[in-house]
């Protein structure tokens, strides 16, 4: 019963909630080694083995996936009437932490510092610059083709959860890239490549990033919305820039603003001026 159950979820991820391959992968994961973790069918379990199962781990951002995963099971399973049995545990408060991100002159600077012996090299700083530019997530960079890039604008097509949303690029990076595909000399339709002319995977474009920035892909991202909060953008074009489902993820970045909204403050109010 359990594999038929768990065959079934993983259609109601992809119809009902739209997810991404990746999530569905992660999900299935979490309610596979929990089905394994006891001989209790999973429709008999009920909160004390759900807090067993969870008590293996000890990260608390770890417990908290696994959580979510289950209360999604259950869910699934009470929503489309497969049994009665009704599991909703709270997850664990974790403190927000400050995402980290580069500035500006970091990211220029080291891609300046690029020396440029081939178009392989030119590939590498117009990944980092496309990358800063539109704050894709790396998913979303491998699967992005040539024709996904029209008038100053980036068509996202392979978003996280099958949403597709449209970003404008930054002239520099649009100029990079247009160097890069000029010297590649080939038609194929991914925009980024490795020598053998096929898309460069997940793996190759972290080791890019790694190797001249020291971080991952997705510290770029980060870096992307912490420009524009920092330059003053709104919180929902950011929410809708980054391709977020909902604000709360996006609020993060608001931690971002507090010691320059200080300094403004320290700067420009009548009561703070007194002190000077």
């Amino acid at each position: 019963m359990s594999k038929e159950l768990i065959e079934a979820f993983s259609e109601y991820l992809t119809v009902n909630k739209a997810l991404s391959k990746n999530s569905i992968s992660a999900y299935l994961r979490d309610i596979e080694q929990f089905a394994n973790f006891s001989k209790i069918e999973l429709l008999k379990r009920d909160s004390s083995n759900v807090i067993e199962f969870l008590s293996t781990f000890k990260n608390a951002r770890t417990i908290n996936r696994k959580l979510a995963s289950i209360n999604t099971f259950y869910n699934f399973v009470k929503e489309l009437e497969f049994g009665l049995v009704d599991i909703k545990l709270q997850s664990s408060k974790i403190p927000a932490t400050l995402p980290k991100y580069l500035s500006y002159e970091e990211i220029i600077e080291a891609t300046n510092n690029i020396p440029i012996k081939s178009w392989i090299d030119l590939r590498d700083i117009a990944l980092i610059l496309f990358l800063y530019a539109t704050g894709v997530r790396v998913s979303e960079a491998v699967n992005t083709s040539r024709d996904d890039i029209d008038g100053g604008w980036l068509r996202v097509r392979y978003a996280k959860g099958e949403k597709e949303r449209v970003v404008p690029i930054a002239k520099t990076a649009l100029n990079a890239i247009e160097l890069y595909l000029k010297e590649r000399s080939d038609l194929e339709a991914p925009l980024f490549v490795n020598y053998k002319k096929t898309p460069l995977s997940r793996v190759s474009m972290f080791k890019i990033t790694k190797k001249y920035l020291s971080v991952s892909p997705h510290v770029l991202r980060h870096s992307y919305a912490s420009s524009l909060i920092l330059g003053g953008a709104d919180l929902r074009v950011v929410q809708e820039l980054l391709g977020h489902s909902s604000l709360l993820t996006t609020q993060i970045y608001t931690h971002i603003q507090k010691p320059h909204l200080k300094e403004t403050i320290n700067y420009y109010h009548p009561l703070s001026q007194e002190k000077r």
